[in-house]
């Protein structure tokens, strides 16, 4: 009998390249290959990068530096390690990668992974393989679905891309570079996941795309849907009871979108929309193409539909030319808005992008300085936020054990981790919980009635009390 190949992927960056490694797993479980947390014993290692944070060049090669050591030990022990670099730097970089990194057998980018396996034997006949174009065909209708039993491995929550690649080329992201242009799947193609995942026990689904909310994808009826009205209709299949989505871009909120929280109960009431300044100025600069009161009026939409609704945010902090007074603008509009989170980044140039050739930069003092201003009022506001959950009923939906023997961690509408102690049974349920005391960020308290055996199969949307996920 011919032993599994052992397949070790290590990711970076954002929910996407999350998303993008369990595909991978998928795409190479044909090939007889089984997942590994050991990159020591693995066949194939796999670096599923991201370019958007500062020095990504560098750590993928630092991390190639340390995989060479490994893939020479296993061939003192004559055992042939592949290794593959995936992602947005492989699609930035490829050329680069093969020409520095010899260790690397194979390049391909987040467009052209359902070819790994073609790839993997190119390699193993030709010695190398690189693939970084932006291919004609959807690597959605090429990719194996997933088997029912690694879907109930991965847990009760899981993401589902439905719009892929950024047609608004703000100045300092590489996004439109990396993962080309707008691009939405249809409706049916969506429902057939989501149904495949709630069948084998699957009760979250966060929906996710560079640009989530511009999606235009073919419904059903031969018309271009909207995100909202896609939520709609996600959220009538048995065993969905929570509906999530991100990123989403300001300038993209419609009104089926806000309809969509005023309505349905699965849809959480928690909105990541990055911001990135609060000064009209910096805005501009960045092409964000939206003021600071035209956010303000996004945020007032989402209020005025539903009560509860919170938000967390990303932030730049010391992008080129930002001066003191556009940093107080930021910090005006955290305070007038109040997040339950956010990220919040020191100005980094990605080389490529038009803000890379700025030349008015901020000095990496008052950047240090800025950002330390900028996290405290968010910390402030999130620890604030948190705390207000104490004494209240929250739901929470139960996800796994937890550390402590006899604990269960789930989540609550907020993404806040939630601990009770009780039995494993509660997991895949959505339960009230009073939450009794604060720990750091986690919430600490007890099942307020008495858990069900039967699983729910929609929403509970009792949450009395209004914290992070990642950036457009």
């Amino acid at each position: 009998m011919k032993l599994p190949r052992k397949l070790h992927i290590k990711s970076y960056g954002c929910q996407m390249n999350v998303y993008d490694a369990q595909r991978m797993v998928d795409a190479l479980a044909g090939e007889g290959f089984v997942e590994t947390a050991s990159v020591d014993d693995a066949d194939l290692v796999i670096l599923n990068t991201c370019h958007i944070r500062e020095k990504a060049s560098e750590k993928v090669y630092s991390e190639l530096g340390r995989l060479r050591a490994v893939k020479d030990e296993a061939a003192r022990h004559g055992r042939t390690m592949n290794i593959a670099v995936a992602g947005c730097v492989a699609q930035a970089e490829g050329s680069e990668i093969i020409r520095r990194a010899p260790v690397v057998d194979v390049v391909v980018g987040p467009q052209s992974y359902h070819h790994l396996p073609q790839l993997l034997a190119q390699a193993q006949h030709h010695g190398r393989a690189l693939e970084t174009e932006f291919p004609a065909e959807d690597k959605f209708g090429f990719l194996p679905p997933p088997k029912p039993e690694t879907i109930r491995a991965r847990g009760i929550s899981s993401f589902v891309t439905v719009q892929e690649g950024c047609d608004k080329f703000c100045t300092f992201c590489v996004v439109p570079y990396t993962r080309g242009a707008e691009v939405s799947r249809p409706v049916t193609k969506i429902v057939d996941d989501v149904t495949r995942l709630a069948d084998n026990g699957v009760r979250e689904i966060t929906l996710i795309g560079q640009n989530v909310n511009a999606y235009h994808g073919e419904g059903p009826d031969g018309r271009a849907w909207s995100l909202g009205a896609l939520l709609y209709h996600l959220a009538e299949i048995p065993g969905v009871v929570r509906l999530r989505y991100s990123t989403s871009h300001p300038r993209d909120v419609e009104d089926t979108l806000i309809e969509a929280h005023r309505d349905l109960p699965a849809l959480m009431p928690f909105v990541h929309l990055p911001v990135q300044s609060g000064s009209d100025r910096v805005l501009a600069a960045m092409n964000r193409r939206h003021t600071a009161s035209d956010y303000r009026r996004v945020i007032d939409r989402f209020r005025a539909a539903r009560q509860d609704i919170a938000f967390s945010s990303d932030f730049i902090v010391g992008f080129p030319g930002e001066s003191e007074e556009d940093f107080s603008a930021t910090l005006a509009l955290v305070t007038q808005i109040g997040y339950a989170g956010a990220y919040s980044f020191k100005y980094s140039p990605r080389p490529g992008t038009p803000a890379a050739d700025m030349r008015e930069m901020v000095s990496a003092e008052e950047m240090d300085e800025r950002l330390v201003r900028l996290q405290e009022l968010i910390d402030s506001q999130q620890s604030a936020f948190n705390a207000a959950a104490i004494g209240s009923t929250v739901d929470v939906l139960f996800e796994r054990p937890a550390r402590n023997p006899g604990q269960i961690v789930g989540r609550t509408a907020y993404l806040q981790p939630a601990h009770v102690m009780a039995s494993a049974d509660i997991i895949g349920q959505v339960l009230p919980v009073k939450i009794e005391s604060l720990e750091r960020y986690s919430l600490l308290g007890e099942i307020a009635v008495p858990a069900h055996a039967p699983r729910p199969q929609a929403a509970v949307s009792h949450v009395t009390t209004p914290s992070m996920i990642t950036g457009a």
